[in-house]
């Protein structure tokens, strides 16, 4: 699948084109904005709004339109650059059925003495990645899928795909246990998720016979295969409730450059809260640090996180979602992909149990002031790594296969490597544009180190990965 995005979206998200400031100070009067010099050009009051727009095309999605806005209040300015409300809001629709329709607002002023955190988000999705689970223990042909006219093992663009829909709402408080570092945490997820064989019906329209996509994926085989079960195949509906704890003594929440943030969490997913026939519980322990090198230029940052089942059994359509206090992006799921290892194939990850590891140095190189607002410009290199430590339990399923069928041509080899399980690396550089310290563009790109999870990804978002 080939996504060409337009140059002149990239010139607007590195220069802000859409951008628009509500600021308090613009009401002021000369008197007022002289007495208030020094403060503005350094602090930002009221309300400022950050805007990019999304235009793409995807030669089987179709043509993607829609936006994304950021809105800041920063109150009287006095705690810039924290916030005293957070609301995002993003639209984006191909023309043949994928989207992102997400609301979220983060506040510590709505309820007093509490930080509120509010996700509402619909992600359809017509060609959603599946590589099965384990890792490496998944065989990932990337020629199955690659459509180039000499490629003789070409099977279907959508092989590794499938259709799902997916909805989620968060709520989530912190308040207070010692100080301001040492927080609780409490909160309740609901999800429905629904899953299917990509609609290559849909996806064909308008196309040329040649370019034809084919009925056949792994996922129909999972479920051929009886390694889905059949109570499972379609996805189903689940409320998760939390609780945690968190430290947090960053000197900056956008872009840090000292401190610690901790937090773990302790996810319960019931049965009689849910569509599944068992309920499961999850623990997640995520912990980052932030060291100074060269005073507000030079940084180093990492990030280890691990997350195990710890009772019940977790539907396959589950086993994706990380839980976690701070949303960073539209999708809580990994590992792979823009938000967690950068650079291999989005979902390559999945298992009951996994560890990983960000590390990243940032150099911000510039600031300025544009359009009466404060930028600055970063640069940043990174090591990424994960990999399965608890295994979704399939070992007896595959074991009923036969070695090989030479009637189908099947030959177990070519989907499982039972065993092989490693960590899966990426490295990478990204440029980081920020307006008022907390909208800040983000540009990553990553390059995998083994083949078996991928090539590259190129990421267009917000706000640094941790």
């Amino acid at each position: 699948m080939k996504i060409f995005t337009r140059s002149l979206l990239l010139f607007a998200l590195m220069f802000g084109v859409v951008m628009v400031t509500v600021a308090q100070d613009d009401d002021d009067n000369e008197k007022d904005k002289k007495d208030k010099k020094e403060k503005t050009e350094t602090a930002k009051e009221g309300w400022n709004i950050g805007g990019l727009p999304v235009v793409s095309y995807d030669s089987d999605l179709g043509l993607q339109l829609g936006a994304l806005v950021n809105l800041y209040h920063y109150g009287d300015g006095t705690r810039y650059p924290r916030y005293d409300h957070s609301i995002y809001v993003e639209a984006s629709w191909f023309l043949k059925g994928s989207g992102i329709f997400r609301f979220y607002y983060d506040s510590d002023k709505l309820i007093k003495g509490i930080r509120t955190s509010f996700d509402l988000s619909y992600l359809p999705d017509r060609t959603f990645k599946f590589y099965g689970f384990n890792g490496y223990e998944a065989v990932y042909n990337s020629e199955w899928a690659n459509d180039d006219p000499n490629n003789s093992e070409y099977v279907s663009r959508t092989f590794y795909r499938l259709d799902r829909k997916f909805f989620r709402a968060k709520l989530d408080f912190q308040g207070n246990i010692t100080g301001d570092n040492f927080r609780w945490l409490a909160g309740a997820d609901f999800y429905n998720i629904k899953m299917a064989n990509v609609d290559v019906d849909k996806l064909n329209s308008g196309k040329s016979e040649s370019d034809m996509l084919q009925d056949t994926s792994l996922f129909q085989n999972y479920n051929d295969w009886g390694i889905i079960s059949a109570n499972e195949r379609e996805g189903g509906s689940l409320a998760i409730f939390k609780l945690g704890l968190v430290f947090d003594s960053r000197d900056n929440e956008a872009l840090p450059t000292r401190g610690i943030y901790t937090e773990a969490v302790l996810a319960t997913a019931p049965k009689f809260t849910s569509t599944m026939d068992n309920g499961f519980m999850k623990f997640a322990i995520t912990h980052r640090q932030y060291f100074t090198i060269v005073k507000d230029k030079l940084s180093f940052a990492y990030r280890l996180g691990v997350q195990v089942n710890v009772a019940g059994k977790t539907p396959y359509y589950a086993e994706g979602i990380m839980y976690y206090v701070t949303m960073k992006g539209a999708y809580n799921e990994g590992l792979g992909g823009g938000k967690t290892i950068r650079g291999i194939e989005r979902n390559r990850v999945i298992g009951d149990g996994i560890a990983y590891g960000n590390f990243e140095l940032r150099w911000k190189f510039v600031n300025f002031r544009l359009l009466n607002q404060n930028f600055y410009m970063a640069l940043s290199g990174f090591f990424d790594s994960g990999r399965v430590i608890q295994y979704v339990d399939i070992e007896d399923d595959v074991n009923k296969l036969p070695d090989t069928d030479p009637e189908t041509g099947f030959v177990k080899a070519d989907y499982f490597d039972i065993g092989a399980e490693n960590f899966h690396s990426s490295y990478g550089a990204g440029l980081h544009i920020a307006m008022n310290q907390n909208f800040i563009l983000a540009i990553d790109y990553g390059k995998a180190i083994s083949e078996k999870d991928g090539t590259s990804g190129l990421y267009i978002g917000l706000n640094f990965l941790f």
